[in-house]
């Protein structure tokens, strides 16, 4: 299993979520004692043992549940009362789930945009780029990063957004930045930014309810201004601003 452990990292890298197991108590007879280790996988597969039998059968079970709610557990085993093992012993097992990085899109890649990507990649982030500007995209040198040419608004639909993406609106342009928070505050998305100043945003969520393209609910999900607000003022401080903002909704959602 040591060289499993050091695997962790590339699993990571290759953004391949998993649950650790690891039992850390035993009492009685065991098939394993503590420190004995195992990956599961999001399809049931797993790498190492922690004793086989009817033990980690439902250890298995209980991984997956671990790794689709993303946060850890630990739980005790009573060998023969609860799983017919005639050892009879204890065990202990703590879990600890690994997800895959989530997703940010990032509307723009000029000034700012560039930095937020820098920063945030550096922070756990899978980055992707969308402009129509391939001068600006040709230029990113972010670890990773992908870029997707085009249209903002017609880009959408080739986009794999989901309710674990997050999204950052820093378009050259009011009328985009405007039309992408009207279409994607339609969506369930993990977060959704957008750089503007609080006139602005209060004039897209005037247009949005008077013309009755979007709801209370639906504009409230939008974070504009976008960011943790502070004294900010170059492209640089303001990524941190907004990458300090994807930290706290992220790490948020963790413990919800």
């Amino acid at each position: 299993m040591t060289d499993t452990i050091f695997q962790l990292s590339e699993y990571q890298d290759n953004n391949i979520p998993f649950t650790l197991c690891i039992v850390t108590e035993t009492s009685g007879s065991t098939p394993r004692k503590a420190g004995a280790k195992m990956l599961v996988f999001a399809d049931g597969s797993s790498k190492g043992t922690i004793g086989g039998g009817a033990v980690e059968r439902k250890a298995l079970e209980d991984a997956i549940i671990c790794l689709k709610s993303g946060k850890p557990n630990k739980i005790r085993y009573l060998l023969e009362k609860d799983l017919s093992m005639q050892c009879g012993g204890a065990v202990e097992i703590y879990f600890e789930p690994f997800l895959c990085k989530p997703d940010l899109f990032i509307f723009g890649a000029g000034h700012v945009g560039r930095e937020v990507g820098f920063y945030a990649e550096t922070l756990g982030f899978n980055v992707h780029f969308i402009d129509f500007r391939p001068e600006l995209l040709n230029t990113i040198t972010i670890p990773g990063a992908v870029c997707h040419e085009g249209n903002f608004i017609e880009t959408i639909d080739n986009l794999s957004l989901n309710p674990n993406s997050y999204v950052v609106i820093s378009t050259p342009s009011h009328e985009s930045d405007e039309a992408l928070v009207l279409k994607l505050a339609k969506l369930d998305l993990a977060y959704l930014g957008l750089i503007a100043s609080n006139r602005k945003a209060a004039r897209i969520s005037k247009f949005a309810i008077e013309n009755q393209i979007l709801t209370e609910e639906q504009l409230a999900s939008v974070n504009m201004p976008i960011g943790i607000p502070f004294h900010a003022e170059t492209p640089r401080e303001i990524a941190i601003s907004i990458v300090a903002k994807l930290i706290d909704v992220k790490n948020e959602k963790c413990k919800a």
